[in-house]
């Protein structure tokens, strides 16, 4: 079995194509062409964790498994919060014929979701965009958010005004013309802000509906299992809501859940799945002043499609 490093799958899977390849992957999925169980969390130890997202796609047949390590203390270390591997299989043979490193392929895919989102739910005169979140995630939705959107402020705010602060020192070198602020709550982030991205592995609530002015376009992406909770309930109950997949989403989106357990809203209450909205089938934004929510979890079709771009490109070169 052939193995795909981190660095070949940035190489073969720059950010502008991945939300191209992350667009058609929900537009498949909201088609019914993909068989995709709930992924599957086991405890390690009481803080680690150990998640697998099987799936398979349809016309043509396309299937995999991604393994990932969810360890929370990784970045102190050094490393990834997700370490894992994603492994396709020979759709006639059954065998397993590539595997690709987990954490590369998580990030670029799940920040390309986000910006496929954020292409229809955002305003198109969004400029100032606010993070909750200084690791990986949030270097690498800097890098998708800026290909759809014409940014030109990004404030930061992170578990210390510190670690922000570092943060800011080192996107700013890479992004000149984009004015960089690290600030010191996220309250003060948020104020303002025309699109706001939690990407944090955090347990407790940390982005209030009442923070979130009219016309903000809100990504909620860091909670991916049942014990996480980034943003308040009634902010998924206020807002639009729109999620990448509805039973991902009402059976392991805590903030969902919580919402329609406490009667603030209905499974009806969720417009739509973005692939929907490319397909014409349900409206993005309607109205400047609206506030719209994408609470992404990620699913099994975004890995395959994005592994399967580029083992074609390594296999085809």
């Amino acid at each position: 079995m052939i193995n795909i490093t981190a660095d070949e799958i940035r190489k073969h899977l720059p950010m502008a194509e991945a939300i191209e390849v992350v667009q058609a992957a929900m537009v498949a999925v909201a088609e019914g062409k993909a068989n995709l169980p709930l992924r599957s969390v086991m405890d390690i130890d009481g803080v680690n964790k150990l998640g697998i997202m099987p799936g398979a796609m349809r016309d043509p047949v396309l299937y995999g498994v991604k393994i990932l390590s969810l360890f929370p203390g990784n970045p102190a270390r050094g490393l990834s919060s997700h370490i894992g591997v994603v492994i396709l299989f020979d759709a006639d043979t059954g065998a397993p014929v590539v595997s690709m490193d987990a954490d590369a392929l998580t990030a670029i895919r799940t920040a390309a979701a986000t910006a496929a989102a954020t292409r229809v739910l955002a305003r198109k005169d969004a400029q100032t965009l606010a993070i909750v979140g200084t690791g990986e995630q949030a270097e690498s939705h800097i890098a998708a958010l800026t290909q759809v959107c014409g940014i030109r402020d990004i404030r930061i705010a992170g578990r210390s005004p510190e670690r922000a602060e570092a943060f800011v020192a080192a996107q700013a070198q890479h992004y000149p013309a984009i004015t960089f602020a690290a600030s010191p709550d996220v309250p003060t982030a948020v104020r303002g802000a025309d699109i706001v991205c939690t990407v944090t592995s955090s347990a407790e609530v940390i982005l209030q509906a009442e923070w979130i002015e009219p016309g903000t376009h809100v990504n909620a992406v860091g909670a991916s299992i049942p014990s996480l909770q980034e943003i308040d309930s009634a902010l998924v109950a206020q807002g639009r809501l729109f999620v990448d997949y509805k039973p991902s989403a009402l059976a392991q989106a805590r903030d969902i859940i919580t919402a329609i357990d406490a009667g603030m809203m209905t499974e009806a209450d969720i417009c739509a799945e973005i692939g929907d909205v490319y397909r014409g089938l349900a409206a993005g934004r309607r109205a400047a002043d609206e506030i719209t929510v994408y609470r992404s979890l990620g699913i099994a079709a975004q890995d395959l499609f994005c592994a399967d771009h580029v083992w074609r490109a390594v296999r085809d070169p």
